[in-house]
């Protein structure tokens, strides 16, 4: 009889990680309805290059790729739906790296500086160089 380990595992997430986890989710389905739909047209590119094609075959591939736009459709709708909320969320959350959002201004230069070290100074100093800081509002501005 195989052994069953015993797995306990601690998952600590707070608030912001659940919201990021969320819009990752949601990222990675819009990448697989993508996908679904790159594949829909190469479908009908390979149908449409075979010459001995009647109007039954037309109609039958154009009712099978307008059932899977709609499902598409759908799935993009409830996506919609979810994200609204997950903005909702974030928004009433105090999830927000403000180092980060105000990294050009010279007041948090230099924390700024030593968190982007800790995870892609890069990304952090292209932002910067790239944009345009709104320091009033605290927001960049392309």
């Amino acid at each position: 009889m195989p052994n069953i380990p015993n797995i306990t595992p601690i998952i600590d997430l707070d608030r912001c990680d659940t919201i990021n986890l969320l819009l990752s989710s949601i990222a990675l389905e819009e990448i697989g309805l993508s996908h679904i739909l790159n594949a829909e047209g190469e479908k009908l590119q390979h149908f449409l290059k075979q010459s001995s094609n009647c109007l039954d075959d037309y109609l039958i591939i154009n009712e099978s790729i307008n059932r899977t736009l709609r499902t598409v459709v759908k799935s993009q709708i409830l996506l919609q739906l979810k994200l609204e909320d997950v903005i909702e969320l974030d928004k009433r959350s105090n999830c927000k790296n403000e180092c980060c959002d105000e990294c050009c201004d010279e007041s948090c230069e230099e924390s700024c500086e030593e968190s982007c070290d800790e995870s892609s100074s890069d990304s952090c100093d292209e932002s910067c160089d790239e944009s345009s800081y709104d320091s009033s509002s605290s927001k960049f501005e392309e």
